[in-house]
């Protein structure tokens, strides 16, 4: 367990948040898929701390999308609003069980998640979800202008019984492996159920960082958390997601799919090789 941070492991937590922070922001992930692989692997922070600094982050992360003009009008506030209510759910599930599980079982579960959606996206990476500008979104799709073309793009929402799923599933793997859940949900948002990626990756920001308070103050409370570490890595996160975000924004969806697989491949990747 560690107890004590020093200047140096601050400062190169800082920079590693910054990077996730790029990372999440550009694709609505909320960077913690990427922070706790280098705060395990790269800089020997035990897996539940890592996990309780990283659901920090995702905090700072989503605050900083969710209040962008780049996102606003992507967020379709009907369908997170619904959405969180089980995610939510999912998150206190996951806390409530987390310290019961071995760092091994994390570890392995994380890359699990991470390869399976890194394939998922891969495949349906040329998939678009647009309907007429006319056409009928249903009672959980909407219109957003893609700012990138100028676009009126029209979407319905289908399979809303997985999307529900998914997002309790989500919440659970949130709390226990400090992602914001996004990782789960706008690939198969995007892949299934009918919603365009920005909409997915929006929407998802907007929800992880309720998600991830609910998990933060369990860790919180259970004296997981080290606040230096938090704090240099939020103030890395909150720089690097604004760069991040309007990178995302300039790039087509066909490019931020095949980003975001190679990303989770390699992030899948880091984790498994070092298991204990």
């Amino acid at each position: 367990m560690l107890t004590e941070v020093s200047l140096s492991l601050a400062l190169v937590t800082a920079v590693a948040g910054a990077l996730a922070g790029a990372l999440g922001g550009m694709l609505g992930l909320g960077g913690g898929v990427f922070l706790v692989p280098v705060l395990v692997q790269g800089l020997g922070v035990p897996m539940p701390q890592a996990v309780a600094v990283s659901l920090t982050t995702v905090i700072a992360t989503s605050n900083a999308i969710s209040g962008s003009v780049q996102s606003r009008s992507a967020i379709n506030l009907r369908l997170g609003f619904m959405l969180e209510l089980f995610t939510a759910a999912g998150g206190l599930i996951g806390g409530l069980v987390a310290t019961a599980v071995s760092a091994r079982t994390l570890m392995i579960t994380f890359s699990v998640v991470m390869a399976s959606m890194s394939l998922l996206t891969f495949l349906r990476r040329d998939q678009r979800n647009d309907l007429p500008e006319t056409a009928d979104p249903g009672p959980w799709g909407s219109r957003f202008v893609d700012e990138r073309t100028g676009t009126l793009v029209t979407y319905r929402v289908r399979r809303m019984p997985l999307a529900i799923a998914t997002s309790f599933v989500a919440g659970t793997l949130s709390t226990l492996l400090g992602l914001g859940g996004g990782v789960v949900k706008v690939p198969i948002l995007n892949a299934w159920c009918g919603v365009p990626m920005r909409v997915a990756s929006a929407t998802s920001a907007f929800m992880i960082g309720v998600t991830a308070t609910s998990g933060a103050l369990i860790y919180l409370g259970r004296g997981l958390l080290l606040p230096a570490l938090a704090a240099a890595a939020v103030l890395g996160v909150r720089v690097g997601s604004g760069v991040g975000l309007r990178l995302g924004q300039q790039q087509p969806p066909r490019r931020l799919k095949i980003v975001l697989a190679i990303v989770l491949l390699i992030v899948s990747g880091m984790m498994l090789r070092r298991l204990p």
